[in-house]
Parts: C-alpha cells; sequence; structure tokens
C-alpha cells in the first residue's frame, strides 16, 4: 500500500481518490471544508492548499501528489498561483510526484485537432495562468528539484462535473424542455470523462515515462453540442428536445450579474469553431482507451435521476 495526496475533492479529485482507495492505496483527500468521498482507506482533511507548510505534513511519506484543486472560475488569475507554488514546493521538499488536471485553454485558438506538442499561445488571463503554472513545473522538473506532469483534457462530462452538458442541459431534457448552449450548437466538439482523467492521473504518476511532459485525456471522438444533447435524450430514452443558442449580447447581459457567465467571453472561441482533441499519445502510450460513449451518458443521467 502507497500513500497518495489529494488535494480537491470536485468530480476529478473524488473519482481520482476513490480509483486509488479501490485499489487498496492509502488516501489522504485535502479540502478547505474537510470534505471528500467516504471509503475506509481514505482520510479526510481540512487545510489550504496554498500552505506549503501545511501541505508537505501530509505529503509526508506520499508517491504522488493530485493537483485536482477547483478555485472559483473567475478568480483563477489571483487564485491559482499561490496553490500552484505551494504544492510544487511540497513535490520538491517530498519528493512525490506532482501530477497536475489541467485543460486545453493554454493553446489558445489552433487550427485542427490539438496535440501535446502545440505551442502555448493564450492570450486570455485564465490561458495564460494555465501556461505559467505548467512552465513552472516543467523548468523545476528539468533542474531536477521534482518529477512532474500535466494532464489535460477537453470539456468535461460526467458525474457533479461543472459542465456544458451539466446542470444548465440535463434537468432541462429530462423535463422534455428546450435546451440552450453556447453558440454554436454545430461545431465539432470533444468531451472528456472525469473517469478517464482520474484513470489517467493515476497512471502517469506512477510510470516514468510519462514525467516532463503533458497528456491528454483519452476522450471520444467529438460531438457538437446538438448531437450531444441528442444522445442524451436517447440514453435517457426521451425524445430529442429543441436545442437552441445563448446570443452574444445575452451572455453579456448575464454577465453583468454572474461572474462564471462574465468570464466565458474569453474561451468563447472553443464552441464557434471546431474543438478536436487528439489523445492518441497517451492511448498508444499507456493502453488507455476513453470510457465508451453510450456509457458515459448513462452515468450521467443516472446521476441526475
Amino acid at each position: 500500500m502507497s500513500k497518495h495526496l489529494v488535494v480537491g475533492a470536485g468530480p476529478i479529485g473524488t473519482a481520482t481518490a476513490l480509483l486509488l482507495a479501490e485499489r487498496g492505496e492509502e488516501v489522504v483527500v485535502v479540502t478547505r471544508s474537510g470534505s471528500g468521498p467516504a471509503h475506509p482507506f481514505i482520510t479526510r482533511t481540512a487545510a489550504d492548499a496554498s500552505s506549503s507548510a501545511a501541505m508537505t505534513e501530509l505529503a509526508t511519506d506520499a508517491v504522488a501528489i493530485y493537483n485536482c484543486a477547483n478555485p472559483a472560475y473567475h478568480r483563477w488569475p489571483t487564485a491559482w498561483p499561490p496553490i500552484a507554488k505551494s504544492l510544487l514546493t511540497t513535490a520538491e521538499r517530498s519528493n512525490a510526484v506532482l501530477v497536475t488536471v489541467s485543460n486545453l485553454y493554454g493553446y489558445g485558438e489552433v487550427s485542427g485537432p490539438m496535440t501535446e506538442n502545440l505551442p502555448l499561445a493564450a492570450y486570455g488571463p485564465k490561458g495564460l495562468t494555465r501556461v505559467q503554472m505548467w512552465r513552472d513545473a516543467l523548468a523545476a522538473h528539468d533542474a531536477g528539484r521534482v518529477r512532474a506532469t500535466e494532464v489535460r483534457g477537453s470539456d468535461y462530462v460526467g458525474r457533479g462535473a461543472q459542465s456544458h452538458l451539466g446542470d444548465r442541459v440535463v434537468p432541462r431534457l429530462l423535463a422534455g424542455r428546450d435546451v440552450t448552449v453556447m453558440k454554436s450548437a454545430d461545431t465539432s466538439h470533444t468531451w472528456t470523462a472525469t473517469d478517464d482523467v482520474a484513470r489517467l492521473l493515476v497512471t502517469v504518476a506512477l510510470d516514468e515515462r510519462a514525467w516532463g511532459r503533458p497528456w491528454h485525456v483519452p476522450s471520444n471522438p467529438p460531438r457538437t453540442q446538438r448531437e450531444a444533447v441528442g444522445d442524451l435524450c436517447r440514453s435517457a430514452g426521451l425524445k430529442p428536445v429543441k436545442v437552441k443558442e445563448y446570443s452574444g449580447m445575452l451572455i453579456r447581459e448575464m454577465g453583468l450579474f454572474n461572474p462564471m457567465m462574465r468570464e466565458l467571453s474569453e474561451v468563447a472561441y472553443q464552441f464557434e469553431q471546431p474543438f478536436i482533441l487528439d489523445s492518441s499519445a497517451a492511448q498508444q502510450t499507456f493502453s488507455l482507451a476513453p470510457t465508451p460513449w453510450e456509457d458515459v451518458l448513462t452515468r450521467v443521467i443516472a446521476s441526475y435521476r
């Protein structure tokens, strides 16, 4: 039995902790409130992830640290740096492998499928925040101070995920009501299952081939939002519902009162043009395949019902 430190108990942190615990590993889950999944092999602890002293103590004898934290979306530029710095320091002091959950913002707008060797060309504050986090971790890795890697996925779909296929969509279609999505409803888009993020996290933490570079989470072929909503309806045994689009003006108006909506303009391009993830490197290197799309949808529907 090895010890693993999981920071955060959102959908990814919870899935990662449970995956490790079900394999018989010792897991410490850290959140500000001490929340987290219940399991005999999981210890839930309240601590501040931005405190390297607290994190270093908790990481004693740990083989890996999983950064699954999830600061408020509109506070990334100020909330992420102290957490990332703390966990990088903790990894250096404890000699645990640092595995960070990330996304595709760092690439900025691209044409064609995204691979891990694309330049980090982000220009918005959230994308730039993510870019700097990885550059700092990679510099420490290259200097021999830590062993680090990063896992990048597209928009999540899964139980409990704050998703474009989540709370604003599934309850409405289950009630037979129209669904409204980001424009455009008809551009190809990759969706990443939360359980697949957890599987890749645990895999790369313990495989030295993974360290010193990022990896894309094995994900199913892209589906437009209209197609994905139709797929969810079919999975639920329901007739398709009408899919409409939020106008740019409406999103700006909603942003006056909702910080989350206000931040969406930075990443609107992800739905205005094809947004396709190439995860072949991870699939081939680690012999991993994405969870079948129908299984992902079935779990999502079940979680809401």
